[in-house]
């Protein structure tokens, strides 16, 4: 891989992260309440809390350890053993710093390291593979966490817009970089 590839790839990696979905959830947080933020429709699937959990210790251990080299604390049974003694800004504080601690981690990788094996939770991957890997489940668990949303406030989020869509009251809606 080339560096300008693998410079975009971080960076694209990096948006998705940080500034695409992570705002989602926090959205998602303030419109829930604290016991919604909990709430489990059966016993086979998680909350948003469980999710948000999932998601910070998730990118811990594969970015900020696997990639970063910090020591590997995470215990991940925890996560989903969770039932409700975290308040929703407590969940997305930790999200946030979990989040900014890996964009730290990845502004430093060249195209080489990306290409280096790590061991992570017993897979043997590529910086690269880590990273998409990262990317792809973070988007996953965000979708989850809105159809939560959107099913206990019966309402569309408006997080999907079209380039060039008009939001009401005519204005084109102004899209983030990437």
């Amino acid at each position: 891989m080339d560096h300008n590839t693998a410079e975009s790839f971080l960076r694209q990696a990096r948006h998705s992260l940080a500034r695409f979905h992570l705002p989602r959830i926090a959205r998602c947080l303030r419109l829930l309440s604290d016991r919604e933020v909990w709430w489990r429709p059966n016993a086979a699937s998680n909350s948003v809390g469980n999710l948000v959990l999932h998601l910070a210790g998730n990118v811990r251990q594969w970015i900020i350890s696997g990639i970063g080299g910090a020591r590997d604390n995470r215990r991940r049974d925890e996560e989903f053993s969770e039932r409700g003694n975290i308040p929703r800004r407590k969940l997305l504080k930790k999200l946030r710093s979990t989040v900014a601690e890996a964009e730290r981690v990845l502004q430093k990788p060249r195209s080489r390291e990306l290409g280096r094996r790590h061991s992570i939770q017993r897979f043997h991957v590529t910086g690269l593979e880590a990273v998409f890997h990262v990317a792809e489940h973070f988007a996953y668990h965000t979708g989850q966490i809105i159809f939560v949303t959107k099913l206990k406030r019966g309402k569309d989020l408006r997080f999907t817009r079209l380039p060039g869509e008009r939001r009401k009251g005519g204005r084109r809606r102004k899209l983030p970089p990437i």
